[in-house]
C-alpha cells in the first residue's frame, strides 16, 4: 500500500495592520521554493508584545488579508485566533494544528528581525518541536548575521530552520499607516482592494 504523502502547509502570522506588499511576496516566495501545498496568513489578536498598538480590529485586519489574497488559490486566510481568549502563543497554535491534523507538516515563516528575539518567545522549543522554520532575511541583515542566529537555535532547541530567500522589500506597516495619516499614496505599498477598504472605512486617518 502507498504512503499517503504528508501535507506541506506554511503559516505567516503578524497582525497585519494592515497587510501589504512585503508580506504577499514572503508568503508567495515560501510557498513556491519550499513546495508548500498553500500558506495560512494569520492575524494575530492582541499580542502581548504590542499591547495597545493594535490600530484596526481583528475583524478589520482578517478582512483586509481576505481581500488581498482573493485571487491566489495558495494563499488562505486563517481566524483561528479570533476566540474570546483573542491572542494565542505561537506555541499553543502549533501544537493545537499538528493535534488536529496528523497528516501535515507545518512551516513557520518568520522574518530575520524576529529571528533574533525567537528565543525570548514564550516555550521556544515547543515551537520548534511543533514546526520547521523558514528565516526570511529582511532589513539587509547579513547572510552570515542570519546563518550564526540559525545555527544557535538548532544548537539550543534542535530548531529545524531554513533559510527562506526573498528580496529585501522596505514596506512596513507601520510606513504605510503613517503614510495614510500624511494623505500620501499608498497605491502599490498595499492591493488596490486593501486601498480601498482602508480609505472607505477610514482607517489610519488617527493612530492610537
Amino acid at each position: 500500500m502507498e504512503k499517503q504523502r504528508r501535507k506541506k502547509v506554511g503559516i505567516l502570522g503578524g497582525t497585519f495592520d494592515p497587510i501589504h506588499t512585503g508580506h504577499l511576496i514572503l508568503a508567495e516566495n515560501a510557498y513556491e521554493s519550499f513546495s508548500l501545498d498553500y500558506v495560512l496568513i494569520m492575524p494575530n489578536g492582541n499580542p502581548p508584545h504590542k499591547p495597545g498598538q493594535v490600530n484596526a480590529t481583528m475583524e478589520q485586519r482578517t478582512h483586509m488579508a481576505e481581500l488581498a489574497v482573493a485571487d491566489n488559490e495558495h494563499l488562505q486566510v486563517s481566524d483561528f485566533e479570533k476566540t474570546p481568549q483573542d491572542y494565542h502563543y505561537t506555541f499553543e497554535t502549533l501544537e493545537f494544528l499538528t493535534k488536529r491534523h496528523p497528516d501535515t507538516d507545518y512551516y513557520f515563516i518568520l522574518g530575520a528581525d524576529s529571528l533574533i528575539h525567537f528565543r525570548t518567545w514564550k516555550e521556544p522549543k515547543r515551537i520548534c518541536d511543533s514546526c520547521r522554520i523558514l528565516a526570511a532575511t529582511r532589513d539587509r541583515m547579513e547572510v552570515m548575521e542570519l546563518r550564526n542566529q540559525m545555527d544557535r537555535l538548532i544548537k539550543d532547541f534542535d530548531a529545524r530552520i531554513y533559510q527562506l530567500e526573498t528580496p529585501n522589500i522596505d514596506i512596513s506597516s507601520n510606513m504605510i499607516r503613517e503614510r495614510v495619516q500624511k494623505n500620501q499614496t499608498i497605491r502599490y505599498y498595499v492591493p488596490a482592494s486593501v486601498e480601498a477598504y482602508i480609505r472607505e472605512h477610514g482607517l489610519y486617518i488617527t493612530e492610537k
